[in-house]
């Protein structure tokens, strides 16, 4: 009756920003009837990813959070910032599945409309010396689009803009005495 919980990272592949890191997969009846159901809050670089859906309820939620729908080629069809609860959202007609993140994720990102997701599995697995290690990706859930490379750890990057200069030091030189 109770699956594994399987978990994804979501890249915002026009921006070059991550939106979380481990999202949960409710791709399950019941995974897709509780949701957010029960939480106080969302932690920060985590969300759900609920899957078929095109639109969602916040009845008997306690917080607000951003919703990310996109289409089955993982581009972005519809946001919502800081859906309330006790709310029910329109239905977003080329939605397939719908991605609820923290608050402040979709401005943190820069995610627009039309903007292409990548929306990966990664999974540990032990190594002959016994050690945790991120393994090759088995089975990519970006539509198998993406070629199968190994993963090294997965960690934010700073966005850039063009053209800009590097940080000046705000420490001033001293006196020596």
């Amino acid at each position: 009756m109770f699956e594994k919980q399987r978990h994804v990272f979501v890249y915002n592949k026009t921006k070059e920003t991550f939106l979380a890191f481990r999202v949960k997969v409710a791709d399950s009846i019941f995974g897709r009837l509780v949701g957010l159901l029960g939480r106080r809050s969302l932690e920060p670089d985590s969300g759900v990813w609920i899957v078929p859906a095109n639109a969602i309820h916040t009845i008997g939620m306690l917080f607000s959070f951003d919703l990310v729908l996109i289409d089955k080629d993982f581009k972005v069809v519809g946001l919502r910032e800081l859906v309330r609860p006790f709310r029910v959202t329109w239905p977003e007609g080329k939605a397939e599945s719908v991605l609820e993140l923290p608050a402040h994720t979709i401005f943190r990102s820069r995610t627009q409309i039309g903007d292409q997701l990548l929306i990966e599995r990664y999974e540990r697995k032990r190594s002959n010396a016994n050690h945790s290690a991120l393994s090759d990706v088995e089975s990519p859930v970006d539509g198998g689009n993406s070629p199968k490379v190994p993963h090294s750890p997965v960690v934010p990057i700073a966005p850039q803009s063009a053209g800009a200069e590097p940080p000046r030091s705000t420490l001033t030189a001293t006196k020596m005495r």
